[in-house]
């Protein structure tokens, strides 16, 4: 059935968790479920200071490339760019 939507419908804000817009069988889902990344943190422990900024954990930039290679995309800028548009 074709509705109208008024203003009032249109400005309702919703709250989801990112985990419910990627698929259960989605194979960045698989790969979460089949690696366990926590041993980068004893691998890279040394290079990292204590004080200073806070650094991108370590972990995130092992996945990003690793989702540059599974997926073919041929730039880190470009991997980047494909993560804000795609929620997976």
């Amino acid at each position: 059935m074709l509705s109208k939507h008024n203003s009032i419908q249109r400005d309702q804000v919703e709250m989801i968790a990112l985990d419910q817009l990627v698929p259960e069988n989605h194979l960045v889902r698989k790969m979460e479920a089949a690696i366990d990344f926590s041993f980068i943190y004893d691998l890279v422990e040394e290079t990292y200071s204590a004080v200073g900024r806070p650094s991108i954990d370590p972990v995130i930039l092992i996945k990003l490339t690793f989702i540059q290679y599974t997926f073919g995309i041929r730039s880190m800028r470009q991997t980047i760019e494909e993560l804000k548009t795609n929620m997976a």
